[in-house]
């Protein structure tokens, strides 16, 4: 009973999606209902959200013609303790109370960093997410996993704590560089390898066809891959079992993620996971016996949407440095997502170091 409760407790998010009504005009609903109607309204955007995405919020959401807004910078850089404090103390100069919600309007970055500020802001207040990118709709803005990072290291410090609802407008899609959504098609990628097998081979039709990526049918798998990691999260909100799955790509990626953006160059959070979904690919067929077709099926795609980096021995121990400080290991073990085959998913899975190692420096063989 009482993880009934504990899951209706942290579970609680709407999911806005475009139908016979606009999901901008769903959200205008919610805002001028009880309990928000009346409530201060504060706005998170960055320079590219600010520009391209926040003039189409104010003139279709009439309820936020009095909403203030706040600019933080893109990308990683958002995601820090020292922005998270300037928010808190301009949410104070601005007289913001418990009953006040932020709208996060953007990108990943963008909802960690305003989940984050609501989850500590006066022990919680509510926020809304409003994705702009793909990875946001399908991935990021769902769930309630909040986070910033610590010298380099990604999301060592969050909250678990809930958005009110989700807004899915597609059209956001629109304003986004190529490379962007690049970075959304792979993340879609993980989430089709853990619940589709015909979705993702159409996917990878899609996706390794077409000299212009084909942004109307691609989007066509957003509400599936919503669905999908709700009702994950909904099983499992703090991450304890099931919800593990969805870091299958994250282990491998978020620390090829860490490196580049530290000694090489910065590379997009969905290209990393790209990249770290292939390497774990790699081992699931050596451990786990998952079909090579997939894995080739799967690597045609990944070098086909763009060019990829070549790790050299050194590059191997940096990222193998980083993914010794993964929130996920345990007694010392790097711990990993691994597929049997697609569907099927195993958590919890400990890497020799030496493996790493091989799949790192096969990455650039295909």
């Amino acid at each position: 009973m009482l993880n009934i409760l504990l899951q209706g407790f942290y579970m609680k998010t709407k999911i806005l999606n475009n139908s016979r009504i606009s999901s901008l005009s769903k959200l205008n609903r919610l805002l001028l209902s009880e309990p928000y109607n009346g409530a201060k309204s504060f706005i998170l955007v960055d320079e590219n959200t600010y520009t391209h995405c926040l003039p189409v919020l104010i003139s279709k959401v009439s309820a936020l013609e009095n909403a203030e807004f706040f600019e933080v910078p893109v990308g990683e850089e958002a995601k820090s303790l020292e922005v998270a404090a300037q928010l808190w103390g301009a949410l104070l100069d601005s007289g913001a109370d418990r009953n006040s919600v932020i709208l996060n309007l953007g990108g990943g970055c963008v909802s960690d960093i305003g989940g984050f500020v609501a989850a500590g802001f006066k022990r919680g207040i509510r926020y809304i997410n409003i994705p702009t990118t793909l990875i946001g709709m399908i991935d990021a803005a769902i769930g309630g996993k909040t986070a910033v990072n610590v010298e380099n290291a990604k999301n060592q410090v969050g909250f678990f704590h809930q958005p009110e609802a989700v807004c899915i407008y597609p059209d956001f899609l629109d304003t986004l560089e190529p490379k962007d959504l690049v970075s959304g098609i792979y993340e879609m990628a993980k989430t089709l390898l853990l619940c589709d097998k015909s979705a993702f081979d159409r996917l990878v039709r899609l996706a390794s066809g077409c000299v212009k990526i084909p942004l109307k049918e691609i989007a066509t798998f957003i509400p599936q891959c919503v669905d999908f990691k709700k009702s994950v999260v909904e099983s499992d909100p703090c991450e304890k079992s099931i919800r593990k799955i969805l870091n299958l790509g994250h282990t491998f990626g978020h620390a090829i993620e860490s490196y580049l953006n530290e000694k090489v160059q910065p590379i997009p959070h969905g290209i990393a996971v790209g990249i770290g979904l292939k390497c774990e690919l790699y081992l699931s067929v050596k451990k786990l016996g998952m079909s090579e077709k997939t894995y080739e099926d799967y690597c045609r795609m990944l070098h086909y949407l763009c060019e990829l980096p070549k790790f050299t021995l050194k590059d191997t121990e940096g990222i193998l440095s980083y993914m010794r400080l993964d929130k996920k290991n345990s007694d010392s073990l790097i711990l990993c997502v691994l597929l049997q085959e697609i569907g099927a998913p195993v958590i919890d899975v400990a890497l020799d170091e030496n493996e790493i190692r091989d799949a790192l420096l096969k990455f650039g063989k295909f």
